[in-house]
């Protein structure tokens, strides 16, 4: 999630090499065992909230009020749509056969059926959407989430997703398309999209807490900690008629993090009301 929107074309190599000095940086000590980094987490963030203070949260804010529901919604179903694939993948990577034919399903019904995917007419026909990507399989595959991090420009993140980014970012169908101008307006378009979509729960989240980043932290750690874990356990459930209610460790149901990344490509939120 680099001073501009658009992933450069070496940013996959930056993350990689970012993720592993942190890693190196491991020794460090804080207050939680989670992360070790919290100072230069907390730094990042600051930074972080300045670019969003002058250049995301007003194109957003003008992109709300200047476009009307209807189109905003089948843009965020367009992105949606680009990251069903993705998802397909990991899904069927995590043994999760039947998320990835529900996922498989989403695509092609909405890209023949719904236009491209602006219309969700999966949705309608009760296929539910499964998001997954390359970290959510790392964290089924037993890999540890590593500590806390947050990224520049693309917030929260552990070790392990930050290892994973690069991947994802590659696989992003938004990166193949060939002239530069279309390609970075989509990166824009989608940037400025799912941070519309995050006003209201950041305008919340701004009233409500009483130390931003530990909420985001300890959010965006519990959704990742449920996205790996808890959909895992609901498909295993499914399948055997067992209880799904908590994430392994009798965890309640876990709150999403309000802090979403907003390039990555399998993090676009839902759809306006």
């Amino acid at each position: 999630m680099k001073t501009s929107l658009l992933p450069a074309p070496g940013f996959g190599r930056l993350a990689m090499a970012f993720a592993l000095l942190l890693g190196l940086a491991g020794c460090a000590t804080g207050p939680d065992p989670r992360d070790p980094l919290e100072p230069f987490n907390r730094n990042v963030m600051q930074f972080n909230e300045g670019v969003d203070a002058i250049v995301l949260k007003p194109a957003a804010t003008v992109y709300r009020q200047a476009v009307p529901p209807l189109v905003r919604t089948g843009v965020s179903n367009f992105f949606g749509n680009l990251s069903d694939g993705w998802s397909f993948v990991n899904s069927a990577l995590q043994f999760k056969f039947q998320d990835a034919a529900e996922n498989w399903m989403r695509l092609n019904v909405n890209t023949f059926l719904g236009l491209g995917g602006i219309l969700d007419v999966a949705s309608e026909m009760n296929i539910e959407r499964h998001r997954e990507d390359f970290g959510q399989t790392l964290g089924r595959w037993g890999l540890s989430t590593g500590p806390f991090i947050m990224l520049p420009i693309l917030g929260p993140s552990t070790l392990r997703d930050t290892l994973a980014l690069p991947l994802d970012l590659r696989v992003d169908p938004v990166r193949r398309v060939t002239h530069a101008a279309p390609r970075n307006g989509l990166y824009v378009l989608r940037a400025v999209d799912v941070r519309s979509n995050l006003l209201r729960a950041g305008d919340i989240l701004d009233q409500a807490a009483l130390d931003k980043y530990s909420f985001t932290r300890d959010a965006h750690l519990q959704r990742r900690r449920a996205d790996v874990f808890e959909s895992g356990r609901r498909s295993l459930g499914e399948n055997a008629g067992g209880d799904t209610s908590s994430a392994p460790g009798g965890s309640p149901t876990l709150a999403p993090s309000l802090a979403a990344p907003v390039l990555a490509p399998a993090a676009v939120p839902a759809a306006p009301r």
